[in-house]
Order: structure tokens, then sequence, then C-alpha cells
């Protein structure tokens, strides 16, 4: 504790607000301890000896008076074994332990370690004696589960000799592993690093995207994808299933580490969360998801401040991770409530209101926070990546709002929910005529690998899209038996790609995830059906004869009676038949 802490004492209550005199020597987001039961604080503003603190702790019965106590350091995380498969608050407090402290409901100045230091981790060491070494450089490896080798990182900015290293062993967070010689002396390697949640850690080189993080969801993969080390924004109102489409990306999504941050969501939802993702099977190996994830749970309901910095945290955890060399996607549910959180905050500290009440900040801080994913080649040379997908829920379903408009600006992907397609039942409800992506060159290689022609399949799909939907609206006036069969046409095929391609079953196995190569069969068997059916209708076929087919029938129900490209391959050659032993009969015909 610094000289005048003991003289610090709370002058004004405002809510989380709390102005502190005696702070004449705090630095700005230094972390303070309010009251006799020591509430978490952040100082946010200084003025000469007046501070303004940021409480992340609910300041009920807190009064003019109590006393302040000053750490001396910024508000930060301790990273280490141990972080996969725990559940946080905001400010990295277990959840776990604390209701072992006090039951159901969290107490105010509750208190535990984000780490537990008394477990001991099998330590296998790297270095050596007498070797140079610089910071992000792996000092050796620890197995934190079964889908995850943990690397114990020389922190950045330390570089020096291997004066000591320890054995093989067993070893808690605590301990040395090793022990440098730098220029300022000797810096013990532990595996325990504690970082500072508003500071991006370093890396040495931004790399261009370009490896698609696949996800199992034909409309995401296929139509609007995102890179591994993108960001993209799910708006939607009310019910239109942002939640769910999040919890999916979570479950299905090709990323070695998760961070699922629940951000100012209703109990409920995240208590769901909370209560399958432990139960869930991880789709490539078999395994507990919950051994590659990790959770912050910050509901509506807890403090407002402890929501704003949550997202600050989550990507921080990702940030440590991708650093080891993994790739990591960072959910946030939902942004919309981080950016209330900073208004009312904004209101408290009485700063100006912009647009619609929220701070003139907001830009940059949603920059701030976008800006920390992307695809890297770290400190020790490896290459990692921090995807990040961010759920924004405008009032009334108006995307015109400000965090919507922000977030369009600094995400290169935007999956637009429909609420006429969530009313429709129709998930995920993702409008395919509003939506886009940015990756779409940058993926392309990689979808290439996996399925060769992918690209122009996608695009002759959505031509077929847009104009069904042309003809619907057509078609709405005048009725459907108003149009030629060749228009016609695209309403059918229409039909066959939303409800047999775009729409797709949380709930049923087999249609859960889609794998990429399934995904391009199952696409390029629908548009099979649409050129042969094309081909016919130039040849003076009527539409009904080609609704009629059998093999039309199978197409629909696809997705989920065919397991793999195999099965797929099969129908399409089925459907071939079907249409060259209609174009005969009506070249006789004609005759």
């Amino acid at each position: 504790m610094n000289g005048d802490s003991g003289k610090a004492r709370v002058t004004r209550v405002s809510g989380p607000v709390v102005t502190v005199a005696g702070m004449a020597r705090a630095a700005m987001y230094e972390v303070v301890r309010v009251g006799e039961l020591g509430l978490v604080g952040e100082v946010v503003r200084q003025a000469g000896d007046l501070a303004t603190v940021q409480v992340y702790e609910d300041t009920s019965m807190l009064k003019p008076g109590a006393p302040v106590e000053r750490t001396g350091a910024p508000l930060s995380l301790w990273l280490g074994p141990g972080l996969i498969g725990n559940i946080y608050d905001g400010i990295q407090r277990p959840l776990p332990a604390l209701l072992q402290q006090g039951g159901t409901w969290l107490r105010r100045g509750a208190r535990a370690d984000a780490l537990d230091t008394a477990r001991r981790w099998e330590f296998e060491p790297l270095l050596k004696t007498g070797q140079a070494v610089s910071g992000g450089q792996a000092a050796g490896l620890v197995k934190e589960t079964a889908l995850v080798t943990h690397k114990v990182l020389v922190p950045p900015g330390v570089s020096g000799t291997v004066r000591s290293a320890s054995g093989p062993g067993a070893y808690t967070i605590l301990d040395a592993v090793a022990v440098l010689d730098t220029p300022s002396g000797a810096v013990e390697i532990k595996m325990l690093q504690q970082w500072p949640v508003r500071g991006p850690r370093p890396a040495r080189e931004r790399l261009r995207v370009s490896e698609p993080l696949v996800t199992g969801q034909r409309i995401i993969d296929t139509f609007f994808p995102i890179a591994k080390g993108g960001c993209a924004c799910i708006p939607g109102g009310f019910g239109t299933g942002k939640t769910i489409t999040q919890h999916q990306l979570a479950k299905w999504s090709d990323a070695g580490i998760i961070v699922f941050i629940g951000c100012g969501e209703r109990g409920n939802e995240m208590t769901e969360v909370l209560r399958e993702f432990p139960e869930l099977k991880d789709p490539r190996t078999g395994r507990p998801l919950m051994e590659r994830t990790i959770l912050i749970a910050n509901t509506s309901n807890m403090p407002v401040a402890a929501r704003e910095v949550s997202i600050y945290t989550g990507i921080t955890m990702a940030e440590y991770y991708r650093d080891m060399g993994f790739d990591v996607a960072v959910f946030a549910d939902s942004t919309s409530r981080w950016a209330e959180a900073l208004r009312e905050m904004a209101a408290r500290l009485e700063e100006m209101p912009a647009e619609e009440g929220f701070p003139a900040s907001l830009p940059s801080r949603l920059a701030q926070f976008y800006e920390r994913g992307g695809a890297v080649t770290t400190l020790g040379g490896e290459a990692g990546s921090v995807s990040i997908v961010g759920a924004v829920s405008p009032p009334g379903g108006d995307f015109s709002e400000p965090v919507t408009q922000h977030t369009r600006r600094f995400t290169r992907v935007f999956w637009s929910l429909d609420t006429e397609l969530a009313n429709a039942r129709h998930y995920p409800s993702i409008n395919w005529l509003r939506s886009y992506s940015d990756y779409l060159d940058e993926v392309g290689a990689g979808w290439e690998k996996a399925a060769p022609g992918w690209r122009a399949l996608r695009d002759e799909a959505m031509l077929v899209l847009q104009r069904e939907e042309h003809y619907r609206q057509v078609a709405r006036l005048v009725g459907p038996d108003a149009l030629p069969d060749g228009q016609r046409l695209y309403l059918f095929i229409g039909g066959i790609l939303r409800d047999g391609f775009l729409a797709q079953s949380a709930f049923d196995p087999a249609d859960a995830y889609c794998p990429l190569e399934k995904q391009a069969a199952l696409l390029g068997l629908i548009m099979t059906l649409y050129r042969g059916g094309r081909d016919l209708i130039k040849a003076g076929a009527a539409l009904a004869e080609i609704s009629s087919l059998p093999c039309a029938a199978e197409v629909l129900k696809a997705k989920m009676e065919c397991a793999g490209a195999a099965e797929l391959a099969a129908l399409e050659s089925r459907v071939r038949d079907a249409v060259a032993a209609l174009a005969p009969r009506k070249k006789e015909g004609e005759k």
C-alpha cells in the first residue's frame, strides 16, 4: 500500500461511480479497494487530489468517509494453466469457488484466486542452462486438458540467458520453473503471468487472414464465411436467435480454444450455457467441449461496471492462448449490453452524450475491442489467431442505431438476423440478401482445397436466391400462376435452397453440423437440378413435370437423409439420369 492510501476516503457515491479524496498519487486505471468490504474499483478520472473510481461490485450501503486502499497496479488477469474449463465473472473471479464460499448469491467483496495456487501441474521443460531466450518463447509444456497442451511462455519484454532450469516434475503456478539473467537482474519464470486487461498483448507481425473458420453452419461457411482472425457482427431484434447462433458457432467451430463472454445477457440464457456446455462433446475428438472452453458470465443483474470490463477480460485470455499458437474464437453476447454499460457509466461521469445518449468515445471503444482480433506471428514465431463474433441487440431491430452502425465499420462480416425468418422458424435466421462477407477472396483458397469449384457454385446459388426474391415480389402482385415457367423455376429452386440448404436444425444430430465437403456436395446437387430444369424448360418442358420428379423430393430431404458427400454424389447422378430421361420424351413430343 502506498504512503497516502491510508488518507484516501470516499466523498461521494453515485451508483457504481465513487469520488475519492486523498488520491493525488493515484494513476489512471489503478485498482483500488473501496470500503470496509474491499470492493474492487478502478480509477477512471484524476483531478488533483480527487479521483473518480468505477466500482465493479454493488455499492449499496457504501457511505462517504469509507476508506479506500490503493494497490498500485492496473486491473490485471492471472494467466496460466487452469483457465480452460473455468467459469469467471467480468473481473476474473472464479464463480465455482465463490459458490463454495457464499452459497447461491454472490457476496459483495468476495475474493478468490483466479487460478488454483495449490494444484500441481506436470511440467515438461524446454529450456537448458546457458540458453539465450526472449519474450514469447516457450519455457515448457503442461497438459492442461486432454485437448490443450499449455505452453509456459517467457513474458513479453523479458529476455536473457537461462541461469537455471527446473527438470520434469510437478509444480504449482507460483513455483519458478526457470531463472533468467537479464540486463535488469535475475528474473524468475513461473507458470503464472499477470497482464493488464486494457493492454493488447504484443505480437511479432500481423498476418493477412487466409484460412476459413469452419463452423459447420451452411449459410455461414458457404455464403458468408469468416476467416480465422476475422471479425463478425450478428445483429438482430429480440427473438431472432442471436444467442442460439453464437451457441452453435461456439459448439461446432474448428477453433482450438473457445472464449464465450455472456456480457449483460439475461440470467436464464447464461444458465443454459453453463448447464449445456459441460455436457457437450467436441465433434472432432469426442471429448467434453469444456476441455477447450472458457466461460465468462456477467449477466444483466450483475454490476454494470463489471460488464464494461468483461469483454477485455475475455479478449486478454484469448490473446494469451493465441500467443501459444492456438486459433481462438471469442463470442461476445452482446456488445449492445456492453455499450449500454458505457452509456450508464458516461452519464454518471457527467460526460457529454452523443447520438442516442451513448458516449462520444463509443466508436473508438468498439474499434479497440475488434482490432484485438486478427491473425499474427507470435513473439515465439508461431502462427496464431483471434476471431471475434459480436452479437448486437438493436432496440426494436433498428439497424440504424449507433452500436450496429459503428460495429459495421470495424467488422468485415455482417450476419443480419431477420424477424420474419425467425417467426417462420427458419434457423439460422440469417437474411441472405442483407448479409455479406468481405472474406470471400481471402478464404477462397482454403475452401477450394476442401471443395473445388465452391466459389462458382456459391455465386450461382446467390444469383438464384436474388432472382427468386424478385419473382416472389412480382408473384405477390400478380399471383404465381401468371408467371411463365422459366420464372417460376426460380421460385421452385429458391424454395429448395431455403428449406433444403439454408435452414439447419440445431436439434437434429444429422443436421446440426455439416462439413465443408458435404456443404459443397449438397449445394452442387441442388444446382444440378436447377440447371437441368432450366435446360428442360428452354426445350419446352413444363415446370410441373420437373417438380413432380421423384428425385426432386429427395433433393429437399438430402441434408438429413444423405450422410456424406458420397451419398449426395449418388443422388446427383440419379437427378442427372431423371432429367436426361425426361428430355428425349419432350423432343419426341415436339416432333
